[in-house]
């Protein structure tokens, strides 16, 4: 987790990469008038009511209107959602406010700054906290409601971001998004082909090994976990690895499942056998080590691509037919959920 949170630091501690954040995915009128060629990373510890440092939260600014606009980005990796996040988020925001005005960028009455705070989030389950300070408090009676706080903060849920646009008018972080929900192969090859073509217009090559640092320590090892990497420079070797390779790879996985399988049934067959004096149990054996092992690669599989099966999806593998299973194994690479999976069957 902490590996996924320092990726994300390292790639949105690049001015390009929050510049194409803001204009492939805030949706709002006022982002016309934004300078972008302004933008400034800000340094800064902050410390939450239960003394957590909050250096992995990253802080810009830029010149808005002759002013200064700063942007609060929250990098939220995990796997359930912060009901109170609208509470963490003004908490946050105070400290940053504290800090400004202990570092005397306002003065003598001078207004604070507006900040724009940002949660981009990763986790499997869709966001349904509520962004909005105000819908966490309860209901108030009437003229109290003057004394409560104000606050909404900007939600990207990857998970629910349609990436497509952007990722066609040359968008790094829409790049960013598409390999983190790529299902296949092929669909990690374009959108690495697009960095390739983009990165490589940058004089800035910090950027570029960011990429290469997230793809090789986080990206991979979750789509090929158990597999040894080789050593990866560039972006390139990665492209050439995953068309040579990947595919590979998966059928691997898939004998390894069936010889398990067929040696654990060949084991019970000769063992039923024995004891039945019939030899015919070893060829049951095997027959029954198949079935075990393609369904427990196969479970493997929707587990990593999809997350925990409920009893049903289990009891539906248990009692498949070995042609069913090699049919659904053949749909994991495409299937975006676990219904595709199992379609028509």
């Amino acid at each position: 987790m902490a590996q996924h949170d320092n990726s994300y630091k390292l790639l949105f501690s690049h001015p390009e990469m929050v510049r194409d954040l803001l204009v492939g995915f805030v949706q709002e009128p006022w982002l016309a008038e934004l300078d972008l060629s302004t933008l400034e990373k800000v340094s800064g510890s902050y410390v939450s009511d239960d003394l957590r440092d909050r250096e992995d939260d990253i802080i810009w600014r830029l010149q808005f209107k002759g002013r200064w606009l700063y942007l609060y980005l929250l990098l939220e990796f995990q796997s359930s959602v912060d009901p109170y996040m609208a509470v963490r988020v003004l908490t946050y925001l105070g400290l940053l406010y504290q800090d400004i005005i202990h570092q005397k960028i306002v003065s003598g009455g001078q207004k604070l700054p507006p900040v724009l705070p940002i949660v981009l989030y990763n986790g499997k389950p869709r966001w349904r906290a509520a962004t909005e300070i105000g819908q966490l408090i309860e209901t108030v009676p009437v003229g109290l409601g003057d004394y409560a706080p104000r606050m909404k903060y900007l939600l990207l849920d990857e998970g629910a971001i349609d990436e497509i646009g952007p990722l066609t008018l040359k968008n790094l972080a829409a790049a960013v998004f598409r390999l983190e929900k790529s299902t296949s192969p092929d669909a990690m090859q374009q959108a690495i082909e697009a960095l390739i073509d983009w990165l490589s217009e940058l004089e800035e090559s910090s950027l570029q090994r960011a990429f290469v640092a997230w793809i090789k320590r986080v990206l991979l090892p979750v789509r090929l976990p158990g597999v040894e990497l080789p050593d990866l420079g560039n972006l390139l070797e990665i492209k050439t690895m995953l068309a040579e390779t990947v595919i590979e790879w998966t059928e691997q996985w898939k004998q390894q499942g069936f010889q398990q399988g067929i040696e654990q049934g060949i084991e019970q067959g000769i063992e039923q056998g024995i004891e039945q004096g019939e030899i015919k149990g070893e060829i049951k054996g095997e027959i029954k080590g198949k079935l075990e092992g393609e369904a427990a690669v196969l479970a493997r599989l929707l587990n990593k691509r999809f997350g925990p099966l409920d009893d049903s999806t289990r009891a539906r593998l248990n009692t498949a037919t070995l042609e069913q299973l090699e049919h659904w194994t053949d749909r994991i690479l495409d299937a975006t959920s676990v219904d595709q999976v199992f379609r028509d069957t």
